[in-house]
């Protein structure tokens, strides 16, 4: 469970960091930029830790899939950057392999 905890805080601050740097302006604003760079030290630091003890595929996957919707919300919110039908599908499927690894894969560890 431990390992969950801090995929969840390596997804959270990647998502954090990918929003900053869309703000960074190419790393020409200073504040958004040391969030970007802050954020993604403390996304790779807690991603290092469920990598000692889960598979590195299903890791990055849940990291990736779990990252991309949740950027693609944010945006959605924050930004207004909406989403048509095919972008939604591909989100919800990108969500439903999580759920698939998770629930079924042996590999995860339950």
């Amino acid at each position: 469970m431990k390992a969950y905890g801090f995929l969840l805080c390596a997804i959270v601050a990647e998502v954090v960091a990918t929003t900053a740097l869309s703000r960074s302006e190419s790393f020409t604003r200073l504040a958004p930029t040391v969030v970007t760079v802050a954020g993604y030290v403390i996304a790779f630091w807690c991603l290092s830790f469920p990598l000692r003890v889960m598979p590195t595929g299903v890791v990055y996957a849940i990291w990736s899939g779990l990252g991309i919707v949740l950027i693609a919300l944010v945006a959605w919110f924050w930004s207004r950057q909406t989403l048509d039908m095919p972008a939604v599908a591909g989100l919800a499927l990108i969500l439903l392999g999580v759920l698939v690894i998770n629930l079924f894969s042996n590999t995860v560890g339950h």
